[in-house]
């Protein structure tokens, strides 16, 4: 944002905020349920879908996918209380955030943590992805002249939550807050409604006439526990964003793990009971979907439209509604990827300039790399859900295992009152967490699982070259006992295009520095740019030493960079200073004229022993 003219930087995204200002920027739990927990409680709009593509889609079950949501979702339910459970002690041992990064790092070592730090950036790139894809399909089931665009409006709304992220994390919240609210409230109606007429108005299974439903209700395949084992992996993203308010438990207010452990269990009531009653609706009204996107029209919508008695004022609050959170759900990542990207950074295995707060009070640079990521993961996978669900599981539930076998660790360590229940709960959560990841990795291998199977390493070995970077400066800067600066020779040299204002304010400047050595140096084409040069020279009685260099081919840079190294080995412990004037004019002239000092500072930034200053000459904005 820096590059940004401040008039228009301010427009976007407000006045700066002092760090003194932190505090009362923190989040109440009312702002930071939708902050934290619109991740996981979005999910409700297309995790039931997805289970329903792997049952009649893939596995060819027909009618009998139904009779498998109620199940599958009981089971992803007591995998959420397990999780839950493990989380709500790491938001009071680890206060500071960082969640599954910040455990394992502090039980289970280096390499673990990087795992589970790369794991978590992933999961959270995805995040925004999925988030917003799924929320433009919402749209798209609704008003289906907007299909050809679907790219396009899922980058927009990248840009503009990305936007509402650099304003800062209270304003964002604020903001987001009403249209999750106004999700959970037509969530709840949509089941209540349903169910109530399913059981008491004798309301009858969505009506399916097309070919495509017709062969997707007649499968007459049986089901395998391979695609059981699929479609419960699948039904299992809706337990993304459950680490969330464990990693973001310092943007709460005091006292913040007790605000943060509460957040955390209102989330997981709202998402278990609304993943629970969406499953049991949908097992009776039977809405269909396919992997192929023949049926464009949302599970979610199927539902609606049945329970609300077609495409009403209550169906279409239902998809704004829909759309709404899933778009809004991006935020939790927006929330949580640059704050966990700035722990990574401040232990040297991401670039440092992660790890630097903006003007409001948030992680911008953290803020931007993710918006561009999730852009462009967007783009390379045309928007579309079920194509990004497979990348999805894999870092949430490798996440999950490493933190959840940290606290075990802990708790064998520390021993503290009581602990053997929280290490058992610690246990069970790992071994059955890393169980899903094993069966996400199997099953879904070949429908893009092995992305971040491939991605995870591959960000492991950026963060371990990355730190191999910090430490090989760190150690070459160290100060070590006994060293003192050698005493260089100075050599100061002008660099000299023609005699003007700037030239003669970039001599004296040269002089103030008592230089042992001090000379112009000037590159001409030709005789006559020499002659002309030593006439100006003397015309302005300038005494110091004048080296031109003649270059037929006129190339500045290399001729200049020749005559600094052929002067440099006249003496050996030379430090050499080059000045050049350098003429600054208003934003929308620069380009009239050439940048050649741009080019030779650029050639002698990894030149040891050699400073360059430039000398500006500001020239005033003409009317």
């Amino acid at each position: 944002m820096a590059l940004l003219p401040s008039a228009l930087k301010r427009f976007l995204i407000g006045e700066p905020i002092a760090s003194s200002e932190d505090q009362h920027h923190r989040l109440p739990k009312k702002i930071a349920l939708p902050v934290f927990a619109s991740d996981a409680i979005s999910s409700t709009a297309y995790a039931t879908e997805e289970i329903l593509i792997v049952f009649l889609s893939l596995a060819g079950v027909g009618i009998a996918a139904f009779k498998n949501l109620v199940p599958i979702s009981i089971l992803v339910i007591l995998l959420l209380i397990i999780v839950v459970s493990s989380y709500r002690q790491t938001i009071y041992a680890y206060p500071k955030g960082g969640g599954s990064y910040i455990v394992a790092r502090e039980n289970l070592g280096k390499h673990p943590s990087l795992v589970a730090g790369a794991s978590m950036l992933v999961d959270y790139i995805l995040t925004v992805a999925v988030s917003v894809a799924a929320g433009v399909a919402a749209i798209v089931s609704a008003f289906s002249g907007l299909a050809p665009y679907r790219v396009e409006l899922c980058v927009g709304f990248i840009i503009l939550v990305t936007l509402a992220n650099l304003r800062g994390i209270k304003e964002s919240g604020a903001l987001f807050a009403p249209p999750t609210y106004l999700y959970i409230l037509s969530l709840a109606s949509l089941i209540l409604v349903g169910l109530y007429r399913v059981y008491f108005q004798d309301l009858g299974p969505i009506d399916h006439s097309s070919v495509v439903a017709i062969e997707l209700l007649e499968g007459q395949k049986s089901l395998t526990i391979f695609f059981f084992l699929k479609a419960f992996s699948s039904g299992a993203v809706a337990l993304t964003g459950i680490e969330a308010v464990a990693d973001g438990v310092p943007a709460f207010e005091k006292p913040e793990p007790k605000n943060a452990a509460k957040t955390l269990m209102w989330m997981a009531v709202i998402l278990g009971t609304s993943f629970f009653g969406l499953s049991l609706l949908a097992q009776k009204l039977q809405p269909l979907k396919d992997h192929e996107g023949n049926i464009k029209v949302t599970v979610m919508a199927q539902m609606a439209e049945q329970v609300y008695g077609g495409r009403n004022i209550f169906f279409f609050v239902t998809q704004f509604a829909t759309f709404g959170i899933l778009i809004l759900a991006a935020n939790t990542a927006y929330a949580d990827f640059p704050r966990l990207s700035s722990i990574i950074a401040r232990d040297k295995f991401l670039p440092r300039q992660l790890a630097n707060r903006g003007d409001r009070l948030v992680f911008s640079n953290g803020i931007l790399f993710l918006g561009t990521a999730a852009s462009g993961l967007v783009i390379a996978f045309g928007g579309i859900v079920n194509a990004l669900i497979p990348l999805y599981a894999v870092g949430v539930f490798t996440g999950f295992t490493l933190s959840q076998f940290g606290m075990l660790v802990r708790h064998r360590k520390l021993k503290e009152q009581g602990w053997q229940v929280r290490a058992f709960f610690s246990g069970v959560g790992s071994l059955t967490t890393f169980f899903v990841a094993s069966i996400v990795v199997v099953v879904k291998f070949t429908d893009g699982a092995w992305i971040p199977a491939i991605v995870i390493p591959s960000m492991m070995f950026i963060f371990v070259s990355i730190n191999r970077h910090y430490n090989y400066v760190r150690s070459f800067l160290k100060i070590e006992e006994g060293y003192v600066a050698p005493r260089h020779t100075h050599l100061v040299i002008v660099l000299v295009g023609s005699v003007n204002k700037g030239v003669l304010q970039a001599v004296k400047y040269a002089e103030s520095l008592r230089p042992d050595k001090l000379l112009a140096l000037s590159v001409v084409g030709s005789p006559d740019e020499r002659a002309k040069l030593e006439t100006d020279w003397a015309k302005h009685n300038l005494t110091i030493e004048l080296d031109m260099i003649t270059d037929e081919y006129r190339d500045i840079t290399d001729s200049v960079l020749r005559r600094i190294n052929e002067l440099d080995d006249e003496t050996s412990d030379d430090v050499i200073t080059v000045v050049i004037p350098e003429f600054v004019t208003s934003f929308r002239s620069k380009w009239l004229h050439n940048q050649s000092a741009l080019l030779i500072k650029a050639k002698l930034l990894n030149r040891p022993n050699t400073v360059v200053t430039s000398v500006p000459i500001v020239i005033p904005k003409h009317t």
